[in-house]
């Protein structure tokens, strides 16, 4: 009887263990682009594009190639200064970013 509380015991404690190391990684993990691009903040009406109308200045700087915080935020500092984008090579108007920049990204941007 001794010998088996021991085992169920080993048992219960290996299972435990087992459950932390496998639930570390998921509190670790960083922002899904998968899930940053399904928020509201990045509504899109072709999936896997973002829609530069409607997308926060964090899902334009994690979902484009080259965008860090500060060009994020005058995209769409752009943006609601002069309306929305009525096409995606309006981009070039917003202060650093070029043609070059603009055509890394362009599979990736929408406007509807």
């Amino acid at each position: 009887m001794r010998t088996s509380f021991l085992s169920s015991l080993a048992f219960t404690l290996l299972l435990g263990i087992a459950g932390v190391v496998n639930a570390a990684p998921a509190a670790t993990a960083k922002a899904d682009p998968v899930a940053l691009a399904s928020s509201p903040a990045a509504a899109t009406t072709n999936p896997g594009k973002l829609n530069l109308n409607t997308a926060d200045a964090q899902a334009i700087q994690h979902q484009l190639s080259g965008i860090g915080e500060a060009k994020a935020q005058a995209i769409v500092a752009y943006r609601e200064a002069n309306g929305p984008f009525s096409s995606v090579d309006e981009l070039l108007e917003v202060k650093g970013i070029g043609k070059s920049l603009l055509d890394k990204n362009r599979d990736k941007l929408d406007i509807n």
